[in-house]
């Protein structure tokens, strides 16, 4: 009788994980359960199912441990620069050589970047941007997802790129990365406003937040 009580109670863990909405949640009630019903597997001599399982446990130990690093990072970075470098583990690596242009003013924006090595340069405001800065963030947010400025590689280099499906995947899943996002747009549009009021260049996305760009 005991036995089919842990079964039972796999059964009711894995009901469970549909009713959360965040991904921490669903990632921990998914691991308990796939260790109840591989115990519960095992005890029966169901091996087909306790092999399933057995996959389930480390995938599922897997993604959670890599969910909690994110929520870490976010919150050191939030208390700290605005740096993306953390978000490797989400984004593919592209190399540019020098005259590329990655994309140009009024494309569809459908990724942003975190450069990692060499120097680029934004064509229409003829702003440099190099390692450990962002760019392309903002066509997330824009009304019709177009790019406001085109962007060329000027020293041959590395960025990460992000689409925006994983990067929204992350925003609805982790309400950290979530708000993470909030604090990066709206630092870059109050710097953007505050360049205005002092008829200075705008920030550029991607470009320091201390100072406004220079034209």
């Amino acid at each position: 009788m005991w036995i089919e009580g842990i079964g039972y109670a796999g059964a009711v863990l894995t009901v469970a994980t549909y009713a959360v909405s965040t991904m921490i949640p669903l990632r921990i009630l998914g691991l308990i359960s796939s260790l109840t019903f591989l115990i519960y597997a095992l005890i029966t001599k169901d091996y087909p199912s306790a092999l399933m399982e057995g996959t389930l446990v480390p995938l599922n130990a897997f993604k959670l441990a890599q969910m909690l690093n994110l929520t870490r990072q976010v919150r050191i970075s939030a208390n700290s620069d605005l740096s993306m470098g953390w978000l490797a583990p989400y984004g593919t690596r592209e190399q540019a050589i020098a005259g590329q242009i990655l994309f140009r003013q009024g494309d569809v924006a459908n990724a942003m970047y975190y450069i990692e090595s060499g120097r680029f340069r934004l064509i229409e405001a003829g702003i440099e941007l190099g390692h450990g800065q962002i760019v392309g963030e903002l066509g997330m947010v824009a009304p019709d997802n177009a790019r406001t400025q085109g962007l060329e590689c000027i020293e041959p280099g590395e960025l990460l790129r992000v689409s925006y499906t994983d990067f929204k995947q992350l925003y609805f899943q982790n309400p950290g990365f979530g708000f993470y996002f909030l604090r990066l747009i709206s630092d870059r549009l109050f710097a953007n406003a505050a360049a205005a009021r002092a008829g200075a260049a705008p920030v550029a996305a991607g470009a320091p937040l201390a100072a406004a760009a220079t034209p």
